[in-house]
């Protein structure tokens, strides 16, 4: 699930290695968008505390764009977004299932398990088949059934935004130093009659 097709995958094998190097883990890479401009968003983090700072990801945006420049692998213009992968993250490794073990979440299949393929409800880590293969563990909204869904076969999944994930956002952000929304300083006079700016940039524009 870190990539999603064929092209992901190329791009993938290109971006771990580059990653690794600067000490990091690539949690998804999508490449998305049309033929006239694509957006290539790479979501990274530690893989120590799981969590990433504004300065790793310009220093994994710019070597990407030194590699790619050379192995020009996207065929056309295309925007770079190197990002963390937010609360409510993503779960793409096996890793995941077992680290937000006790979080909400929306997981769905590639074909059906249990006589569904979408499942919602809280994780309860992972297990293993009779072949030792991964089997994710969610323990279904509203039934008392723990539903056990082989890995391979989850083709999307993500954590649901709740206050309990809030709660745990609020505490990465304090253990980084940063402020509290209420803690926030005050806008100044100017800032507060300055029009409120629409155009977003991302980090990197490729042609």
């Amino acid at each position: 699930m870190r990539a999603k097709t064929v092209q992901d995958r190329q791009l993938l094998e290109l971006i771990d290695p580059i990653a690794e190097s600067l000490g990091l883990e690539v949690v998804r890479v999508r490449l998305m968008g049309g033929t006239l401009r694509q957006r290539l968003q790479i979501m990274a983090e530690r893989p120590t505390d799981h969590d990433i700072s504004v300065e790793e990801c310009a220093r994994l945006s710019r070597a990407v764009s030194e590699v790619f420049d050379a192995a020009d692998p996207i065929a056309g213009e295309y925007l770079l977004e190197v990002s963390s992968p937010g609360i409510d993250r993503p779960l793409t490794r096996p890793i995941d299932f077992e680290l937000f073990e006790g979080f909400e979440a929306r997981l769905e299949a590639d074909r059906m398990v249990e006589g569904r393929k979408r499942f919602k409800g809280v994780l309860a880590g992972l297990d293993k088949d009779d072949d030792g293969a991964d089997m994710v563990a969610i323990d279904l909204d509203g039934e008392d059934d723990t539903a056990l869904i082989p890995f391979d076969w989850v083709v999307d999944a993500k954590l649901v935004m709740n206050d309990d994930l809030i709660k745990r956002g609020a505490a990465l952000r304090a253990a980084r130093g940063e402020p509290e929304d209420d803690e926030l300083p005050p806008l100044s006079e100017e800032e507060r009659a300055a029009p409120e700016d629409t155009n977003k940039t991302l980090p990197e524009d490729k042609a």
